[in-house]
């Protein structure tokens, strides 16, 4: 009797290890059962919209996943809305967020009751450039040139950028400081207006990110004459821009393109996500993708994703500080 219920126990015991080793299986093994939102704190036609929409293609057309994303832009606030929206779907597995510095600037300029750490970091994609951008037909070759006109015609240069006290007002701010310059700064709702203002000859000059701008350039209508980065971007025809430093512009700038779910989910649905996008960043579509927008090509996961982060607030808070953008108590 007792050898039985030693058996009995060896078979229970078996079948519970059965069942939980099924049950790890299933959780390492999760995956979307429905669409998945993918949210766009910024409007459409920027930079992050069009990244955005360009992984919904990836991932249609590589099957990297069985269930649709739905990009949807929540722009309003200059992204507040889309952050709030995420911060509150805590647990919700089926929504993913596209960040930009609008992930620090936003919170720091406005108070909004938000940050980073309210969501799950995922992975950084790329570090995103910006580069000063002219009209083509202005008479300005280089940086210094358009520099040396705009001191001399004080403040009546304008300078077009996505919305207030956001990367493309910081960035324009660190240019006056540097230079001893000074702008009319006008905010459009997004990069892909900014750089058709531009065109028309609207604002004399913008900070577009090169994904933003780059058909114009091909186009012939845009030129650009510095990029705010330590040394050339990539590729044969970026190449050919040089940093801003080398035309007396001490400032240096490069924009987060990251990933981030809402407050509360599960490792395992934290990796699926991790796993998906690693997947995205090795097609040969998002190798194209990278090179014609001049994106620093990162990937960045766990700890040392959320290391960086870290650092970047603080960097934020130190440039915003600097251009007296950070609201008074």
């Amino acid at each position: 009797m007792v050898l039985l219920g030693r058996i009995a126990f060896a078979a229970l015991t078996a079948a519970l290890g059965l069942g939980l080793a099924g049950a790890n299986e299933a959780r390492a093994d999760w995956k979307p059962q429905k669409p998945v939102e993918f949210v766009v704190p910024a409007g459409t036609g920027g930079g992050a919209d069009q990244m955005a929409r360009m992984i919904q293609g990836i991932v249609q057309k590589n099957s990297l996943m069985d269930q649709p994303i739905v990009v949807i832009n929540k722009a309003g606030g200059a992204g507040a809305e889309g952050f709030l929206d995420v911060k509150a779907s805590a647990g919700n597995s089926h929504k993913i967020i596209i960040t930009l510095s609008n992930l620090f600037t936003t919170p720091l300029a406005t108070k909004l009751p938000f940050n980073w750490k309210d969501l799950t970091p995922v992975a950084m994609l790329a570090l995103d450039n910006f580069v000063l951008w002219v009209n083509a037909s202005s008479p300005y070759q280089t940086a210094a040139e358009y520099i040396q006109a705009a001191k001399a015609e004080g403040a009546k240069f304008s300078m077009g950028g996505t919305g207030s006290k956001q990367e493309d007002q910081i960035i324009t701010a660190a240019i006056e400081q540097s230079a001893s310059v000074k702008f009319t700064y006008v905010p459009f709702k997004g990069g892909g207006e900014v750089a058709t203002q531009l065109v028309g000859g609207h604002v004399n000059s913008t900070v577009n990110n090169p994904i933003e701008a780059v058909s114009h350039w091909q186009a012939g209508t845009l030129r650009p004459l510095c990029v705010f980065a330590a040394k050339p971007l990539d590729g044969e025809m970026w190449g050919k821009i040089p940093p801003c430093k080398e035309a007396g512009l001490d400032v240096e700038y490069q924009m987060l393109r990251g990933i981030f779910m809402p407050p509360g989910v599960k490792p395992e649905e934290v990796k699926f996500y991790v796993d998906l996008f690693k997947k995205v960043a090795q097609t040969p579509e998002w190798r194209e993708f990278i090179a014609k927008g001049a994106f620093t090509d990162t990937i960045m996961t766990g700890d040392e994703y959320k290391a960086w982060l870290a650092k970047a607030e603080e960097m934020h808070k130190t440039l915003m500080a600097n251009a007296g953008f950070l609201p008074s108590n």
